[in-house]
């Protein structure tokens, strides 16, 4: 029973199977292989067309604000402080009157000189008619030259006399004026170190208050000697201008990455390098109107050094760094080959690269396509898509 059925299935099994394999070798004798695919194009690349303009070359630096003039007020008289006249932390003019000294013994002294003065004059008053008549008693010999020299002498010493007391009572009335202790410079008045009741001495140490004048404010900044120098090499070579008949404007970046509103001036480079840091001071000055400025605030200074009337920036994706750390670029040639360039690069400006040497003008730069490419190899430049086009064909920003 079981031999038949495995009969039975097993025969149509063995003729679908030759019947296939028929059909396979006949296929096989009457058709031929398919042909193998065309070797691949040259890969296509985006490439970036190095173009010359014109670009301020601005410079970064840290500082720190610092105010324009500070006055730390000390009494110049000693004595009992007996009021304090001004709000701590207000805003003060020159001339106002910050303390008061206690005056009782400078009135003193003003009452003590003007007495010495009027008794001087009053000793000029006898002397000099007294030597008048010697003078005329001498012409009829009524009395001796000595007698008229000595009546000359007493009334010159008279006339000394008045001097020496007239200047001292000045000194006493300078003094008497120097019990009210004013603002020397007009500006913020910080806190007062002493309270009334306090004993003070003419030019002592410590600072009853500081006042500081932070309108306008100056902006303290350190350049790398070396920097200053490159720079310098630049004007004298002809590559960098002059911007703004050589005053140069300068930005500045607060500590919370805002930009401060005003724009400053460079005032003066310091002619010293110092030499722990092998840095140079830069000092420039910013209008404060508002006081948003307060001296020891940390910033960055951006400076326009001044113009590059043939500036050569390229995107950032089109540059890479060698194994010694140099930066290349790929650069299809007029022949469609790729060659590997060293660059010598500068700042970045916003997405691109500043570059000082290593393309020239009018050069493709590729900058899409770099894994499949090598030097040596041919490509095929094509266009970038509109958005990319725009942006890379943009204007670089100010900077370097």
């Amino acid at each position: 029973m079981y031999s038949n059925q495995f009969t039975r299935i097993d025969k149509p099994a063995a003729g679908v199977a030759l019947a296939l394999g028929a059909a396979v070798l006949l296929a096989a004798c009457g058709q031929k292989a398919p042909p193998a695919p065309p070797p691949p194009g040259p890969p296509q690349v985006v490439v970036h067309t190095v173009a010359a303009q014109p670009m301020t070359v601005t410079t970064e630096l840290a500082g720190r604000t610092s105010a324009y003039q500070v006055a730390e007020v000390r009494p110049q008289v000693g004595g009992l402080v007996l009021k304090r006249l001004f709000v701590e932390g207000s805003t003060v003019k020159a001339g106002t009157p910050l303390y008061q000294i206690d005056p009782a013994s400078f009135v003193a002294a003003v009452n003590s000189a003007r007495a010495t003065l009027a008794s001087a004059r009053a000793r000029v008053m006898a002397a000099e008619p007294k030597a008048k008549r010697y003078q005329e008693l001498l012409a009829i010999e009524g009395v001796s030259k000595q007698d008229l020299e000595d009546a000359l002498a007493a009334a010159a010493q008279a006339r000394a006399d008045v001097e020496a007391a007239q200047a001292a009572l000045d000194v006493a009335n300078i003094n008497l004026k120097y019990t009210n202790v004013y603002a020397p410079i007009g500006g913020h008045i910080s806190r007062s170190k002493v309270t009334a009741g306090a004993l003070v001495t003419a030019g002592q140490a410590d600072a009853l208050t500081t006042v500081q004048q932070l309108d306008p404010i100056y902006v303290d900044v350190t350049q790398s000697s070396t920097e200053l120098l490159a720079l310098r090499r630049r004007f004298e070579s002809g590559k960098l201008k002059q911007a703004d008949g050589g005053q140069a404007p300068v930005s500045l970046l607060l500590a919370d990455g805002s930009k401060y509103a005003a724009q400053g001036k460079l005032q003066f480079a310091d002619v010293s390098v110092d030499a722990g840091t092998g840095n140079v001071t830069l000092r420039a000055l910013f209008p404060n109107p508002k006081g948003e400025l307060m001296p020891g605030m940390y910033v960055r200074a951006v400076l326009d050094s001044g113009v590059d009337a043939q500036a050569i920036t390229v995107p950032q994706v089109g540059v890479t760094r060698n194994q010694r750390g140099e930066a290349t670029a790929l650069v299809l040639n007029k022949e469609n080959k790729v060659e590997q360039r060293v660059l010598s690069t500068g700042a970045a400006v916003g997405d691109r690269w500043v570059v000082n040497a290593g393309l020239a003008p009018g050069e493709r730069v590729i900058v899409e396509g770099l894994q499949q490419v090598q030097p040596g190899a041919p490509a095929v430049a094509v266009p970038a898509a509109p958005a990319a086009a725009a942006k890379a064909g943009a204007p670089a920003p100010a900077g370097a």
